[in-house]
């Protein structure tokens, strides 16, 4: 399985899947969830809700509707308006790659799951996503991408990813 850092638009990516970095209530506000909702066009969000809530670490699986995808995977590591933890970054990574797998998806995009307005630790985060990544024995999964939108963010990315698979 090829494993890569990238940056960028996450609704800009063009894969099997895309993951959004959601909270329990599977509503889409701001952040990943944003710019897919905004990308997708209408439907994304009634789709998602109507699936929620799921517990945390779980996921839901949507249409992918106006983004290249065929599928967003929304991972929840976080419940409304509280914050992330490890476990519940550890639980949606997997989850997301497994749901990834059963869907027969050969590609994925994932963002900083549980790290963003979940108030997660960065580096810790990115090193736990990392990690289950590595350790992930896929099916059909063959790409999967890690994506940050600053420059910032995308060199802590490619730093720890590259301490992880060393």
């Amino acid at each position: 399985m090829e494993f890569e850092v990238i940056q960028g638009d996450i609704a800009s990516q063009s894969a099997d899947a895309l993951v959004n970095a959601a909270n329990t209530s599977l509503r889409m506000g701001s952040g990943v969830a944003g710019a897919l909702k905004r990308a997708a066009g209408s439907g994304l969000d009634d789709e998602a809700i109507a699936k929620g809530p799921v517990d945390l670490g779980s996921v839901a699986t949507t249409d992918a509707y106006d983004l290249d995808a065929e599928y967003v995977i929304h991972a929840a590591a976080m419940p409304p308006g509280g914050q992330s933890t490890a476990e519940s970054i550890r639980d949606a990574t997997q989850n997301t790659l497994a749901e990834a797998d059963a869907l027969n998806c050969e590609s994925i995009v994932l963002p900083a799951i549980g790290c963003g307005i979940a108030g997660f630790d960065f580096e810790e985060g990115i090193r736990i996503i990392c990690t289950v990544i590595n350790e992930y024995q896929p099916e059909s999964l063959r790409d999967v991408r890690l994506i940050a939108y600053s420059d910032d963010d995308f060199a802590e990315m490619e730093r720890v990813a590259a301490d992880v698979l060393d």
